[in-house]
Order: C-alpha cells, then structure tokens, then sequence
C-alpha cells in the first residue's frame, strides 16, 4: 500500500482468549493466523521477556516459508523473508530508545507492501495502522494464555482464526 494512502477504517474490534500451555498450541496458533495473513496485514506481539513472542513469530513464520530455523531479529531489528504472496517482515523492537527509530529500520517500506509481524509494537504505537491483529502473550507461573484482537479488518476475520484452532486441536 503506498505511504499515505489509507484503506478504509472500520472500528469494530473483536477478541478472545487462548490458554497456550504447551508449545505446541502457540505453534498452532501461529500458523493458524499465517493461513489467514493477507497483503497489507500488521500482526503486533506483546508480553513480557519470555513469554513466547519469538516462538509465536517463528512458527508462523515456518508456516509461512518452511524455515524451521528463524532466528530472532533483536540485533538487527528486521528480518525480511519471501512468503509465497508478498514480503514477511518481523521487526523486535525491544532495543528501539525512541518511536521514530522505526523509519531508520525499514518500516517505510513495509508500510508500503507486504506483511509486518512486530514484536513489542508498543514502541511504536503511534505509527500502528488501525487494521492490525494484537496477541498479548501473559505468564501465570508455568502457564501461558493470550489475548487476542482484532481491529478493524481482522476484527471480521477472528472467527475463522478461532476455527482454525478448532480445527488443528481436532486433528491432533
């Protein structure tokens, strides 16, 4: 999508929660939102260090491209991957000092085209499309679960993510 042009916004905002207590269902999760990622789509990961952003963002980024391998980009900021469709960039950016770091690591263009997978987008908050999907990832003691939102376009598009998880859970 080119800079400054603007897809129409839609407000509704939708969500559910998710227990993810093996590593397996945050693995099914991200490839359960990697079948349904489209041009133009912004996936926000939020937790606290350890929660499994990274191994959320490499299982759908393995669903993706089939590298099993991803490493994680929190030294260089931004790992670009060819999808199938369309440029996959996955930004962390646990290590940004200041919002407008972003424009120094590429994230003009992946405005323009493409998928962006963000770990920590609250860095950036203010330079976030509305259509995005949020998962925050929470810690209990051992166990994980995740929060997951909608906005906008995605907001439509929780239901099937919702059903592919049925779907994956049945066929385990």
């Amino acid at each position: 999508m080119a800079i400054g042009a603007r897809r129409p916004i839609c407000w509704r905002v939708e969500q559910f929660a998710i227990d993810l207590p093996k590593e397996a269902d945050t693995q099914a999760l991200g490839a359960a939102i990697a079948a349904l990622l489209t041009d133009g789509d912004f996936v926000c990961l939020s937790g606290p260090l350890g929660a499994g952003k990274t191994s959320l963002a490499r299982a759908l980024i393995a669903a993706l491209t089939g590298e099993d391998e991803a490493p994680s980009p929190s030294f260089p900021l931004v790992q670009t991957y060819e999808a199938p469709e369309w440029t996959l960039r996955h930004f962390d950016l646990y290590r940004l000092k200041s919002a407008e770091e972003v424009w120094d690591i590429g994230f003009e263009e992946a405005l323009e085209d493409g998928v962006c997978l963000i770990e920590w987008p609250e860095k950036i908050e203010p330079y976030l499309p509305h259509d995005l999907l949020a998962v925050r990832i929470s810690v209990t003691g051992q166990s994980r679960a995740a929060n997951v939102t909608g906005r906008g376009n995605w907001a439509t598009r929780l239901a099937s993510l919702k059903e592919k998880l049925r779907e994956n859970k049945t066929n385990s």
